[in-house]
């Protein structure tokens, strides 16, 4: 078997302390070029890309209520988990990251994005 074969590589960067953010709220955070929304539901982190997929706005700046993240500009909604857009007038998914919560820190693979 070759070194590495079948081995992923992850390259994980810290983007928040856990329990930065209290539980229903979000933040802009950058990874690289990249501008994503952080978010809290209850114990979980999930991230996604920061501009709406409907119009120039930051999912950052709206509000989120549960798992669903509102766009501040015309009120597309987005579920925070799948990406998926529950409401016009959003149609596009908005891209996901994997989060992972590891020694304290909240952790994103800079490789998907």
């Amino acid at each position: 078997m070759e070194l590495g074969k079948g081995v992923e590589k992850m390259a994980l960067v810290k983007v928040a302390s856990v329990g930065e953010l209290e539980p229903g709220q979000m933040k802009r955070v950058q990874l690289g070029e990249a501008d994503l929304a952080l978010y809290r539901v209850g114990d979980e982190y999930f991230a996604t890309a920061d501009l709406c997929t409907h119009a120039t706005a930051s999912l950052s700046e709206g509000t989120l209520e549960g798992y669903i993240v509102q766009c501040p500009k015309h009120g597309g909604r987005f579920d925070v988990r799948t990406g998926a857009a529950v409401h016009l007038p959003a149609f596009t998914p908005v891209q996901t990251y994997e989060v992972t919560i590891r020694d304290g820190g909240v952790w994103i693979d800079d490789d998907d994005v």
